[in-house]
């Protein structure tokens, strides 16, 4: 299948389906609101925030929100969330996402969250791997770009085990609490996705 931008004069209304991605040992699937108390639980948790850019989620009512959110998100082609659910036993560890999206240059953001329990199994290869290939086969973007706290080195490997290149540091990109922190940059062209998928 040949990658590239989807062109300015076919507007995408939707994402294309299936919504539902499987791995070997997950299912990624947009969120229900009977999902908010687990996916507050993550993105509550220190350990998961340590490099983030947005303080802790105040309540299980903020995290039910933003799948309501979301959900709209999705019917409308602005952002793609999918929860991470690891299939034994069945429970939400995650969310990988697709947002930004620039339709015309074919260009959108990768973003991903996972319980600090699910870490060191190579779940976020699994998922992350599963989106980018919907959104370089499916969607028909050109690039997908990433951003992490330079500190990160953790989430720097991830990436870089996935493909992505670093291409430099924006210095002094975030203040959360008063803490000014640098960000580091990466990016995944289709080409060079699919060049990793055929070997």
């Amino acid at each position: 299948m040949t990658h590239g931008a989807v062109p300015p004069s076919v507007p995408v209304l939707s994402f294309p389906a299936p919504h539902v991605l499987r791995t070997a040992r997950l299912q990624l699937r947009p969120m229900r609101p009977a999902d908010a108390d687990a996916l507050h639980a993550i993105l509550n948790d220190p350990k998961v925030l340590r490099y983030w850019d947005t303080p802790p989620w105040p309540d299980v009512a903020h995290a039910r929100e933003f799948i309501v959110d979301e959900q709209r998100a999705l019917a409308e082609g602005e952002s793609l969330t999918l929860g991470i659910y690891q299939d034994e036993p069945p429970r939400l560890i995650g969310e990988c996402l697709l947002f930004a999206l620039d339709w015309d240059a074919g260009r959108a953001e990768l973003g991903f969250a996972l319980a600090p329990g699910a870490w060191g199994c190579g779940y976020l290869h699994e998922a992350a791997g599963a989106l980018l290939d919907y959104g370089f086969d499916r969607l028909q973007l050109r690039r997908i770009e990433a951003e992490i706290n330079v500190g990160n080195a953790a989430a720097a490997r991830a990436l870089e085990r996935l493909g992505f290149q670093h291409e430099g540091v924006l210095r002094e990109r975030w203040a959360v609490n008063g803490r000014i922190s640098d960000a580091a940059f990466y990016g995944l062209l289709a080409r060079e996705w699919a060049a990793r998928t055929a070997a």
